[in-house]
């Protein structure tokens, strides 16, 4: 007997969603019925993908957001509920990165990347928490999902990529507390781990000799597209991950382990 992880009747806020993975999870939830919320500072590449996935018959809204910005945040995340209705799943996915050595980082540089990566993505997951956390005292049954776009950067150190790995190790940590905290009130916080992807801002990249050097290196000598993340997305948003709390999902086809 086939099952399938069915999303419908559920609201889902897509951080970071006008380009990228962020752009890939958009797409997948609302194939699988979700009412999505497309969230980034540009509006016009998310009212492109909203016409998209409004053209396969899925259900999109457009929300400016800022995740730099808290009263962006608290606007935004007001304007996704009154648009869209009360949030079931968060994917918490915008992020940025800087390349340099670690003794090259300036004050704007590291300001640049943990305002994104770490601050924004906290204070994005604890005012839609807020509102989780009241729905959920009013009705214990229903179900919330928060999921943290880390990455494999978070778990080892790579080389100019220091203070990136820095802000997604805090977000693996930050995924812990939320999960320990927040658990009681039916919101399963997890974080997701990617390798080496390619999308549309590194895509260039693999075809230099340093990045087909870096091919080389990787376990099996590839890196994933967007759609090999589908399947956990998918079900770590879905109520089948009920018993999946405080968890650390790598997907990253052996990197992490080498």
């Amino acid at each position: 007997m086939g099952r399938s992880l069915n999303l419908e009747g559920k609201v889902a806020m897509v951080t970071g969603a006008s380009s990228g993975l962020g752009m890939q999870f958009a797409k997948v939830l609302a194939q699988a019925g979700a009412k999505v919320v497309l969230a980034s500072r540009r509006v016009e590449r998310l009212k492109e993908l909203r016409a998209e996935i409004e053209s396969q018959g899925g259900a999109a809204h457009v929300v400016p957001l800022d995740v730099t910005d808290y009263d962006s945040i608290r606007a935004g995340v007001a304007h996704a509920e009154t648009e869209a209705g009360a949030i079931d799943i968060l994917i918490n996915n915008s992020g940025v990165s800087t390349q340099q050595k670690l003794v090259d980082v300036t004050p704007q540089d590291f300001d640049y990347v943990v305002d994104t990566n770490t601050r924004g993505a906290f204070f994005v997951a604890q005012e839609v928490a807020k509102r989780m956390i009241r729905r959920s005292k009013g009705d214990p049954q229903r179900q919330h999902r928060i999921i943290n776009v880390a990455s494999v950067a978070g778990q080892r150190a790579i080389s100019m990529l220091g203070v990136y790995c820095m802000s997604k190790a805090a977000v693996i940590h930050m995924t812990r507390s939320m999960a320990l905290e927040w658990g009681r009130f039916n919101i399963n916080v997890n974080a997701l781990c990617p390798g080496y992807i390619d999308t549309e801002i590194n895509h260039d990249h693999w075809q230099t000799e340093a990045g087909r050097k870096l091919i080389q290196m990787l376990p099996r000598q590839r890196v994933g597209e967007p759609g090999d993340l589908d399947g956990l997305i998918l079900l770590l948003a879905s109520d089948d991950s009920r018993f999946i709390n405080g968890s650390i999902m790598t997907i990253d086809d052996g990197l992490a382990v080498g």
